[in-house]
């Protein structure tokens, strides 16, 4: 029995002491055996579960299955979703301040019946509409309660090979198989569980918007009234009162409206006017401001309900893109008026067991996302739908959302299923999704799902049957914003190199080869590029966690059943020895694939950014992954390690940026060259100089030329060509530096409403620090990279600037993080290339201000690096009431007794790491 801490009108549940017990199918329902009498004790003894959670976690934490996540271990554990699991828990039952209360489940997985002392008061099928119980007449203060929820079986759903039209659930797909997980079918109680009682009548169905007139901010609140039965309240007008607040506290505007009780009609509108409002941005253009909105509904006597919700001011609307077909669907984002140029990723499922996914995993990769300067996340239809931490995160990031519904393709046949019982199931989770997510001033895009296509390489569209109900659910719940059909939306599917038939395109994710990949990505004309990718290795450090010592050697998959299971699809071994040669070890085999995962990612981005906003913007797939993969397409692998991509990628979607627009990696020595030279910024208009440099090894500059101008904000510009005859070097390598500054323009009266949008120097009015891009050519034939394997004439000397010191997260998560800052100096012969930072003690996630930059001979650089203690990652045994914070000794607002141990390596270095 437990007493718990309760609010005024609402107890949490899933904090209290939860069991589990797994059993054969129906038997929690039988109880004991029909022939003999006795108790059916089930397949597993009572243990403790965690709620929120999963089954498969509190099952290793109670040793009855290895740690699925190495090796081939998740193969011994599909038993798990073929069982029937119960969770049991006893409290006192509160006294909850309202006339009714009912229990709230928000996230049953996946088919569930509900019982409270033993009355079964429902079933429940769905993830993502929660199950309401009414439980007035059974809840007596003070009495004991046990609640038993039981989870039968995980449905027969498909994976990603599959026929679309058969699909049945609304269960996450991507838990029974996809190219960047196993199958792992989660099961538990994955979000919120609570009492909450409410007054005979109480606000419902809240509808949150923002939007800028003649330069005001207004706010509009249209909110159901639900009355419930007879009692106070009946008949009588009540009061519904709105007070807005300002980011610093200040009340800016209070409306109140007399409303009359319906039942769940609509009955409350207000419109609330802010004069001189700060207004809410992206992103890289502009502040976060969020206002917060006090809402309360009452009589003379008596507060019925009330809510607090927090949004931003902004006008949102959308553009066609510059130069695109009458046909096309407009994908350009514009916010107060500024055209956004889209600099995403897609984000999976944090982990396959959802369920266990706590705020700290939330808080970082989130960090991540706005570190690497990028102003949208989609939230794919294989995945689900995601928890409302992660939307108020990206509000107060500025991180847009493109929200899809659980919908994906199957492969065999991709067409959206139209059975009676699943069109049934997506609207009831679609109008939960709509419903409770629509008050974010980030979400700006709902999507039908995940290439959906109506026959091969032909996205459905608004006229299919399933597309369509979507639509009008969008319409009458949220008609705010955009709802697409599908991603992609055609009209062809993929990527191509014929004119004139791309807009929304997925593709491709694989490097397409050396000339092919430049050729393809940097003639291509498609007017928006929601997925794609480029597969590359996890980091060493990520990959000896989950193989075995025996599988720790570079091999093809073709070789390993074992990397098989960690990345089937992503096969870089042939791709890199073509480019690398030989490749001796593990750690050698990472560091040459990451550098190709990087250098296919940077290219296609600035290809796409040169055309902006011909095309508006590119969705990398993928940010994450929810299951550690040898391989992948991910920026960040599972261990939260950014690999070598998520710094190109941060780079290249920096407020400015020079590039080269080649064709080739390779060149004849001797061979007369020119490349154009494009300069492109998403802030406000700057002038900038450029200056590119031709380099060899050994550090000595061979040519150089100074390109300036002034560069217009939201605009791409050609600077010039630069020219240079391919050297006859040493080891056959060469390289192209660009270096850039910029300083302001002069101030322009094109900002909307008088907010000027974020500058291309971080809001600074100083000139920026010179940022490097660095390309790297050869002059053989081929295995083109061969040399820098053979590098050891660079010498990293590294001298730490201070000592650690205490802060907190950007966008006041409140989360505890450690920096410092540490300067590289290359004292050696030859250039360091792809310089890195990694943590040693393993006990911290890190980010590092840049990483995987090139010194020369005698170069320095200084680095802030930002450490986050490890929380809430999964299958690590713990002692009870011990977390992986307490192994580093932390207390609140102590530095740690075990502080960060950062180190540095760049590429090809002796060091194994």
């Amino acid at each position: 029995m437990q007493h718990v801490k309760q609010r005024k009108n609402e107890l949490p549940l899933g904090g209290l002491n939860w069991e589990l017990k797994g059993f054969w199918p129906w038997v929690p329902i039988k109880g004991t055996s029909m022939e003999i009498g006795n108790e059916l004790m089930g397949v597993t003894d009572w243990m403790p579960a965690t709620v929120p959670g999963g089954v498969h976690q509190d099952l290793y934490q109670a040793g009855l299955i290895e740690n699925p996540y190495i090796d081939l271990n998740s193969l011994k554990c599909e038993w798990v979703e073929n069982r029937w699991w119960v969770y049991r828990c006893c409290f006192n039952a509160p006294h909850l301040d309202g006339e009714y209360t009912e229990l709230l489940c928000k996230g049953l997985d996946y088919e569930a019946l509900i019982y409270w002392n033993g009355t079964l008061l429902g079933e429940h099928v769905g993830m993502y509409e929660p199950a309401v119980f009414d439980v007035t007449g059974l809840l007596i203060p003070g009495e004991q309660v046990e609640l038993l929820i039981v989870l039968k079986h995980a449905p027969d759903e498909m994976g990603q090979i599959g026929k679309t039209s058969q699909t049945y659930t609304q269960k996450s797909r991507f838990n029974y198989k996809w190219d960047f997980s196993t199958r792992l079918v989660n099961i538990g109680i994955w979000d919120e569980l609570l009492l909450k009682s409410r007054h005979a009548v109480s606000l419902d169905d809240i509808h949150l918007q923002s939007d800028i007139e003649d330069g005001i901010g207004v706010i509009t609140l249209q909110a159901g009234i639900q009355r419930a039965g007879g009692g106070a309240g009946e008949g009588q007008p009540l009061t519904l009162m709105a007070r807005v607040k300002d980011p610093a506290g200040q009340e800016v505007a209070a409306v109140e409206q007399q409303v009359k009780p319906g039942t769940g009609e609509r009955q409350g509108e207000v419109r609330m006017l802010i004069p001189g409002p700060q207004l809410w941005y992206p992103n890289g253009y502009g502040d976060q401001p969020l206002y917060s909105v006090e809402i309360t509904l009452r009589d003379d006597h008596l507060v019925y309900d009330s809510r607090n919700l927090r949004t931003g001011i902004r006008k949102l609307e959308y553009a066609p893109n510059e130069g695109a077909p009458a046909d096309a669907l407009p994908y350009t984002i514009v916010i107060n008026g500024v055209k956004i140029y889209i600099k995403g990723a897609n984000l999976t499922p944090l982990d396959h067991l959802y369920g266990n996914v706590g705020a700290a995993r939330y808080d970082w990769m989130v960090h991540l996302a706005a570190e690497a300067n990028m102003n949208m996340l989609r939230i794919w239809g294989g995945g689900i739908i995601e928890r409302e931490y992660l939307y108020e995160l990206c509000d107060a990031h500025g991180l847009l959302i493109w929200q899809e519904f659980i919908q994906s393709s199957s492969g065999i046949d991709n067409e959206p299923s139209k059975r009676p019982e699943f069109l049934s199931l997506l609207k009831r989770s679609a109008v939960s999704a709509l419903v409770s997510r629509r008050n974010h001033v980030s979400l700006s895009i709902w999507s039908g799902g995940n290439e959906l296509m109506s026959r091969p390489n032909v996205p459905s569209t608004y006229e299919d049957e399933n597309l369509k109900m979507l639509k009008g659910l969008v319409a009458v719940y949220d008609p705010q914003r955009l709802f697409l059909p599908t991603s992609a939306s055609g009209p062809v599917q993929y990527i191509t190199a014929e004119k004139g038939v791309s807009h929304d395109v997925h593709g491709h994710w694989k490097y397409e080869g050396n000339p092919q990949h430049y050729k393809l990505y940097g003639e291509a004309d498609h007017l928006f590029h929601s997925e794609f990718g480029v597969d590359g290795l996890s980091s060493i450090r990520s990959i000896r966690k989950f193989l075995g010592a025996e599988h720790q050697r570079p091999v093809p998959m073709t070789d390993s059943l074992v990397w098989r299971h960690h990345g089937e699809w992503w096969d870089t071994y042939s791709r890199d020895l073509e480019l690398f040669g030989k490749i001796e070890s593990l750690a050698c085999f990472a560091e040459c694939s990451q550098w190709i995962q990087a250098e296919g990612l940077r290219f296609i981005l600035e290809a796409n950014r040169r055309r902006q906003f011909n095309n508006s913007g590119s969705i990398i797939w993928q940010l994450n992954e929810p299951w550690p993969n040898v391989t992948c397409t991910n920026l960040v692998d599972y261990y939260n390690e950014s690999k070598m991509a998520y710094y190109w990628v941060k780079e290249t979607f920096a407020p400015f940026r020079a590039s080269l627009d080649y064709r080739s990696l390779n060149y004849t020595c001797g061979q007369a060259v020119a490349i154009p030279l494009y300069v492109v910024t998403n802030g406000s208009s700057c002038k900038f100089s450029v200056t590119a440099q031709l380099l060899i090894t050994e550090g000595q500059v061979l040519a150089e030329e100074t390109f300036s101008g002034t560069a217009e904000r939201g605009r791409a510009l050609l600077a010039g060509s630069y020219t240079f005859t391919a050297p006859d070097t040493a080891d056959g390598l060469f390289y192209v530096r660009l270096r850039s500054t910029t300083e302001p323009d002069e101030p322009g009266g094109d900002d909307y409403a008088g907010n000027a949008g974020h500058d291309v120097c971080s809001g600074s009015a100083d000139v920026c620090c010179p940022a490097d891009n660095v390309y790297f050519f050869s002059t053989r034939p081929s295995s083109l990279y061969a040399p820098a394997l053979d590098n050891h004439g660079a010498r990293l000397e590294i001298q730490s600037t201070g000592v650690w010191q205490e802060d907190t997260m950007v966008s006041g998560t409140g989360r505890q993080v450690w920096v410092n800052s540490y300067t590289v100096t290359n004292t050696g012969g030859t250039a360091a290339l792809h310089i890195h930072p990694f943590e040693a003690t393993e006990l911290y996630w890190m980010n590092a201000s840049e990483s995987y930059f090139t010194l020369f001979p005698g170069e320095a650089r200084t680095v802030r690096i930002t450490c986050s203690l490890r929380e809430g990652e999964l299958f690590t045994k713990l002692k009870a009431g011990e977390d992986n914070r307490s192994s580093a000794g932390v207390t609140a607002g102590v530095t740690p007794t075990i502080q960060p141990d950062v180190r540095f390596t760049c590429f090809g270095s002796s060091n194994d790491n």
